[in-house]
């Protein structure tokens, strides 16, 4: 058996280059004991906590792969919620850093998400149309609310009722009532999606914003609700399973109620705030503490109100109605009646439009203690943007205090390149070239360019040259910072750029149908005695059409120049003559590479295919199907036949152009990848992508073996399908209003059958030893049991503690998924342990909530199995036992620590009024004392 060819394995080393992305919202979040100076922001599938103070980054949230959709904080500030574009919810703790509770419950990405008023439940919206509200302190999942036929924009709990607003892009708001779980009232006064919506006043007023430039302002009134103590509690909580519309012209409301006189809230349209933007509202919010509310559209500006408190409502009223007395007193009329009333732009005043420097994707508000109002932007490129507004001042005027922009560009990298000593990386985009420091990842350099296509370090690492899309060849000295020279070297953009293999100069291609060959020479510099390094002409080939890459063979006998009728032409260097062509290509060739002895060229198009062809007759060897889309670089990894590719579908992949095998890919980038540079060792590769994102990827020595490779794809490839497969239907449960939170995954798969291997487990043992004993009564003598090594790794447990402690393991926001996919055969071994479990009065809490929902479940079979009565007859009279027992406990506990709150607090109020008592005492003693002065003066 021959040796099979040893690969390394390319892993994901850092992201840098990205300040934030664009995608989801940003907010302040309260760290080291500070608020209103860190913010969370969303980095692809990351998150980053930076110091705006500083334009530092402090703390990085790690995610797993998919980019994050969504941001909430707690109301406490010790933890994060994150939403993920494939439905998941990871809730991070702000202080460690580390993720504490994931839920799993949407099929699609979480676009809304929002804390209760003491941080125990957390409800999402998701683009599945499906609102799931989240029991954080057990980590599990409440229920499911349906009923929007589109996006979900956003959620609010309301913080007095046990009550839940949504809305979303089928242009209705609902009202949810969470006691009973459904959907009580429906608003109709939109005539497009609804992108956002706040409460204001204390709950007693709803503001939404929409597709047009109007924010509409809704009164809410809280009715008791009144039942019929003679009506049947399932009557009772139909709800809108039976709906009447009852639809009035002054409030726009549809009741979706079949009594009107259960309505729990009251919502009449009081009118219009105009908002300056003329296109739809974007994101819409309050500070925390309701006195301000913003908003933007898709433009640059941010628009602030403030919201009048009952009392300065109550002192303008005073003021208008003294007004109105003086003036009837005037014209000599009666008094007036209190009919004076504010209008709504009285209410909620206009306090300043913030003007951004670029287009604003999210913001958040923070009042400071001082008075002040701290506004921090999230902008489309790449920028966070932090503003004070000063509330003291005649006209408030909103000023920028920081701005955190050096960790990026503002628009995408379209080329990168290496230093020889695979230090230093240099990126170039529309606006800026950056020079990185590979190890510490920090941007050392930045300078100002035009549209940057490609680049390259000059022999010595000194200065760089870039290639623009105006024509132009401008050379940088990196010590320095600043450009030496200009040269326009092409009529159209100078696409493609490459070092000659002695050295001493190098070539351009460009849209202009041209060739040029450059060298580098000193020429003396005007304003120093030193020579400086300039760029010289040397020679032009002229072809037929837009020339799109240009590659050196390292001999530098040969010169292959990609062309837009979709061929390669190769010429010989000296004489410029004409030497192969190599056609095959159904669409340009974007990208193309030769390998280090010259013997073979690999080019790839944008028809999503890469050719590998000999040089020597230009005859291709292999045409390997590369990317889902166009491929936009490739670069062959030096000293070896190894190559690597990216493509538009954001994938990077290694090849060997040997054996014509896929070797690697490397996923990350959540968009299009421009380009990428490999180290001049190897070791190191660098990716630039539409996401704003830079990546560096790490060659390490693990060996990667090709048919353990392919088996992890399939793995995955299974694993993504189990999550989009069918969702099991409960038994008795119809598709209405409200369902299960949880949903099948991998983990809820696994779960199940680990559950299944402890019951098989202890049926085993449970054989086993009703043998033992046979077998013992049998020889009249004890006979030593073998334990299974199992067990005994836990430490020699019984079979029945065994699958307890497998059940414990469970994650409670996976409990109900993993019992809904255990067959019923093991259910009746599961209930007489449970039955075991509880009488022994541990974990009672898991196992009531696993108990009552495999009854639910499984009603019908239980009931009907005759051996399965005396165990439910047990299970009835211990579980009603042990769960009287546990909330005793826990109703002690609450007396004892309320009383310990009592103590605490009377205390501190003693200790209060003594301090008071000294501070009087002392000021009396030091008054006395300068009486005393001011006589002995006298």
């Amino acid at each position: 058996m021959g040796l099979t060819r040893q690969y390394l394995r390319y892993e994901p080393a850092a992201l840098f280059g990205l300040v934030a992305s664009a995608r989801a919202g940003l907010a302040f979040v309260a760290l080291r004991g500070e608020r209103g100076r860190y913010v969370a922001v969303p980095a692809c599938e990351h998150v980053f906590v930076w110091d705006t103070r500083k334009g530092e980054k402090v703390l990085i949230l790690k995610g797993l792969k998919q980019q994050v959709s969504c941001l909430c904080p707690s109301p406490d500030g010790l933890h994060l919620a994150v939403g993920y574009e494939d439905g998941a919810i990871r809730v991070f703790n702000l202080l460690s850093g580390e993720s504490t509770v994931t839920f799993n419950g949407h099929r699609a990405a979480v676009t809304a998400l929002q804390y209760d008023h003491l941080g125990g439940r957390l409800v999402s919206g998701s683009k599945d149309t499906e609102v799931i509200v989240w029991d954080v302190i057990n980590e599990s999942g409440l229920y499911r609310l349906r009923g929007h036929k589109d996006v979900i924009t956003q959620v609010l709990f309301l913080k007095e009722k046990n009550l839940l607003v949504t809305c979303a892009k089928d242009t209705l708001v609902k009202w949810w009532d969470l006691d009973t779980q459904h959907c009580f009232k429906t608003l109709v006064g939109h005539r497009a999606e609804v992108w956002g919506m706040a409460l204001l006043s204390e709950e007693k007023r709803l503001i939404t914003g929409s597709g047009d430039s109007e924010l509409r302002v809704w009164d809410l009134t809280y009715i008791q609700e009144i039942k019929d103590p003679d009506e049947p509690e399932s009557k009772k909580s139909k709800g809108s399973s039976l709906p009447g519309a009852e639809n009035t012209e002054d409030d726009e409301t549809l009741e979706l109620d079949e009594h009107p006189e259960e309505r729990i809230v009251k919502c009449s349209k009081v009118g219009s705030i105009m908002r300056e933007g003329r296109d739809r509202v974007v994101t819409l919010g309050t500070d925390r503490m309701g006195k301000f509310l913003a908003c933007h559209g898709t433009d640059a500006v941010l628009e602030v109100f403030s919201i009048l408190s009952e009392e300065e409502i109550q002192k303008k009223l005073d003021k208008k109605m003294k007004k109105a007395r003086k003036k009837a007193k005037q014209n000599s009329e009666e008094e007036p009646e209190r009919s004076v009333e504010l209008s709504l732009q009285e209410e909620i005043q206009r306090v300043t439009n913030v003007k951004a420097s670029s287009k604003i994707k999210s913001f958040d508000l923070i009042l400071s203690p001082k008075g002040e109002l701290k506004m921090v932007l999230l902008l489309q490129n790449n920028v966070i943007e932090l503003y004070h507004l000063d509330l003291s001042a005649q006209v408030p005027q909103a000023v920028r205090v920081s701005r955190i922009t050096i960790g990026g560009h503002r628009s995408d990298v379209r080329t990168l390149a290496f230093s020889s000593d695979n230090i230093a990386i240099l990126s170039a985009a529309a606006e800026s070239v950056k020079i990185w420091n590979r190890s510490t990842l920090q941007c050392i350099r930045t300078m100002e360019c035009e549209y940057a296509l490609c680049s390259l370090f000059v022999p010595g690492d000194r200065q760089v040259i870039i290639g623009t899309k105006t024509g132009k060849l401008q050379l940088y000295d990196l010590a320095s910072g600043s450009l030496i020279e200009t040269l326009d070297a092409h009529d159209g953009a100078v696409w493609s750029i490459a070092l000659s293999p002695d050295q001493h100069g190098f070539v351009t291609g460009g849209a202009d149908k041209c060739v040029k060959f450059w060298e580098f020479e000193l020429v003396k510099d005007e304003s120093s005695v030193q020579k400086r390094l300039s760029m010289k002409h040397l020679r032009i080939l002229q072809l037929d059409e837009d020339v799109l890459c240009v590659r050196y063979s390292p001999n530098q006998k040969l010169l292959a120049v990609s062309l837009l009728d979709c061929t390669v032409k190769v010429f010989y260097v000296d004489t410029l003559k004409f030497f192969l062509s190599l056609y095959g290509h159904k669409l340009p060739v974007l990208c193309m590479d030769i390998c280090y002895d010259g013997t073979l060229i690999a080019t790839g198009s944008a028809d999503r295919n890469v050719k590998i062809w000999g040089l020597d007759f230009g005859d291709c060897h292999r045409s390997l199907f590369a990317h889902d889309d166009s491929v936009m670089y490739l670069q062959f990894v030096p000293k070896s036949h190894l190559f690597f590719t990216a493509g538009k579908d954001g994938k990077i992949k290694q090849w060997d152009a040997d054996k014509f095998e896929h070797i690697q890919t490397l996923e990350g980038h959540h968009q299009e990848v421009w380009c990428l540079a490999l180290s001049p060792n190897g070791d190191y590769v660098v990716s630039a992508s539409h996401d704003k994102s830079l990546r560096l990827w790490e060659r390490t020595r693990e060996p990667l073996i090709l048919e353990e490779e392919r088996e992890m794809q399939r793995e995955a490839e299974y694993e993504e399908s189990v999550a989009k497969e069918e969702q099991p239907v409960v038994a008795g449960e119809t598709q209405g209003e409200t369902g299960l939170a949880g949903k099948k995954t991998i983990e809820t798969i696994k779960a199940a059958e680990r559950i299944m291997e402890a019951i098989e487990l202890y049926r085993e043992e449970m054989a086993k030893l009703k043998e033992h004993n046979a077998i013992c009564k049998a020889a009249g003598k004890e006979v030593p049991f073998p334990v299974n090594p199992i067990l005994r790794a836990y430490g020699n447990i019984t079979p029945s503690a065994y699958v307890l402690e497998v059940f414990k393991k469970v994650k409670s926001s996976e409990l109900e998924e993993s019992l809904l996919v255990l067959p019923f055969s093991y259910v009746p071994d599961l209930l007489r342990l449970f039955n075991e479990y509880i009488q022994l009065g541990s974990d009672v809490e898991l196992l009531c909530r696993a108990l009552l929902f495999l009854l639910k479940i499984h009603f019908g079979q239980i009931t009907s199995n005759q051996m399965l009565v005396t165990v439910i007859e047990n299970l009835k009279k211990t579980t009603i036992s042990r769960v009287s027992e546990a909330r005793d406990v826990l109703g002690f506990n609450m007396a004892g620590l309320q009383f310990l709150k009592r103590e605490i607090e009377a205390r501190d109020e003693v200790t209060f009024f003594a301090d008071a008592t000294e501070r009087f005492e002392e000021k009396k003693r030091k008054r006395k004392k300068k009486e005393k002065m001011v006589l002995a003066v006298l």
